[in-house]
């Protein structure tokens, strides 16, 4: 099936081969949110760990980014992207099946989880950068911000009802066998992805002239450093995930819980109503982008992403006044959150060239999620040396100024995508001057 007119704006609605994949991912979003459930569960109950395990059983998922300039850069210079996308979620079903049929043989180990973590986070890497050439391949330039908003609600909703299907599951399955739930999402995915043709461009040519992986990871990373817009974006994001984790989600429970005397149940309900505002915002980010711009949104949404940790950190009063608290600064964080992410991806994907899609999306990965645990990390330290409510305090306040990256850059100035065009990569000989992809 022909690909259609890339810079006309259509009606994902109607696109068959945007459905099938949207199905995919929001299969697998679900999946996923049952795994951050399961894995954990089976380490803590199955195998008596501990909290230091626990820990660098998530971080173990993470560490792989660290790789992805590199990944990104060999990615670049394979064909077939789909048929690389297809090959992680393959490989994170069966590394995935491995710990039910562990567990049914009795030999469940914590190095097992361990090396699950490991390769399912090298494997979610390696989908993240084979998907931005892909992306444009499959969506037009026009309808960039509908599409990135319907995917992002997707995951909204998994974040909102995923944990409640996922505990029901455990419940009834036990924590590995509802792995194999997982599982089958990413081979759902799979098979989805499968029946999606695009037309994707030949491979780089393979010469000895070709450039080597570390050349083709130093351009990508130089790319991004160069260029005004994606520069911007990343120190805003890079900030704001830095100080966002700062505060992290255990800091606020612990908040919530010592601080505020909210009960388990309290937070449970609080955290809930909260969520349905990145459910809100992603389905609002194309209206109001259309509106203000996608620039001026992605201004708001970097403010309004971190800034309404204050509202938690501030919290006093009666009950329903603290559990309101937290339940309205998890509203207004995860609808700013969704309207900085819908609008920066849509932007990214429309000033980037065809040969270094994956390249700066493997730069990008590395350093704007290489912060987070480091952020984690700072956040613990400042909790311990100055309290809960200051340290959300700071995390409130930095992460707000995350957005003196875009004040001075062309970002705020930009109200559609048809303002951006796609620059030239020189002597890449990859570069592609159409106004369409990302």
């Amino acid at each position: 099936m022909n690909s259609p007119d890339r810079t006309a704006a259509i009606s994902l609605w109607r696109d068959l081969r945007f459905r099938r994949f949207w199905a995919g991912q929001s299969i697998s979003q679900f999946g996923d949110r049952i795994t951050e459930l399961a894995l954990p569960l089976i380490a803590i109950s199955a195998l008596n760990a501990s909290a230091n395990q626990v820990a660098w059983l998530t971080a173990l998922i993470w560490i792989p980014n660290l790789l992805a300039i590199f990944l990104g850069a060999w990615v670049d210079h394979r064909a077939h992207k789909r048929r690389l996308m297809i090959l992680a979620d393959l490989v994170r079903a069966a590394v995935l099946l491995s710990i039910p049929v562990a567990y049914l043989l009795g030999a469940v180990t914590l190095g097992q989880l361990y090396a699950v973590a490991l390769l399912t986070g090298a494997a979610g890497v390696l989908f993240n950068t084979a998907y931005p050439p892909f992306f444009v391949r499959l969506v037009p330039r026009a309808s960039y911000v509908d599409a990135n908003s319907k995917l992002s609600a997707s995951r909204s909703v998994s974040y909102v009802a995923g944990p409640a299907i996922g505990g029901a599951l455990v419940q009834a399955l036990t924590a590995p066998v509802t792995l194999v739930v997982d599982a089958l999402t990413f081979l759902a995915s799979a098979v989805l992805i499968s029946r999606v043709s695009v037309d994707e461009p030949p491979a780089a040519s393979g010469s000895a002239a070709a450039p080597s992986l570390l050349r083709r990871a130093r351009e990508g990373l130089s790319f991004v450093i160069r260029h005004p817009v994606l520069r911007a974006g990343l120190g805003c994001a890079a900030t704001v995930n830095f100080f966002t984790f700062v505060a992290g989600s255990g800091l606020i429970v612990l908040f919530a819980s010592r601080s505020l005397g909210l009960s388990a149940g309290v937070i449970g309900i609080a955290f809930g109503i909260g969520a349905s505002g990145a459910l809100l915002g992603a389905v609002f980010a194309p209206k109001i982008s259309r509106r203000i711009g996608v620039g001026r949104s992605i201004v708001v949404g970097a403010v309004l992403f971190p800034a309404p940790i204050a509202i938690a950190a501030a919290a006093n009063g009666p009950l329903w006044l603290r559990a309101g608290a937290l339940a309205s600064a998890k509203f207004l964080s995860g609808f700013g959150v969704m309207l900085f992410d819908v609008n920066l991806n849509s932007l990214q994907a429309a000033v980037i060239p065809d040969g270094m899609r994956s390249r700066v999306a493997g730069a990008y990965s590395t350093l704007n999620y290489g912060i987070r645990p480091v952020g984690a990390i700072v956040g613990g330290l400042l909790a311990t040396h100055l309290g809960l409510r200051t340290t959300l305090l700071i995390a409130a306040a930095g992460g707000a100024l995350s957005l003196l990256w875009l004040l001075p850059s062309p970002i705020p100035r930009i109200r559609t995508l048809a303002q951006t065009r796609v620059a030239d990569t020189a002597g890449d000989g990859e570069g592609d001057n159409r106004p369409a992809p990302c």
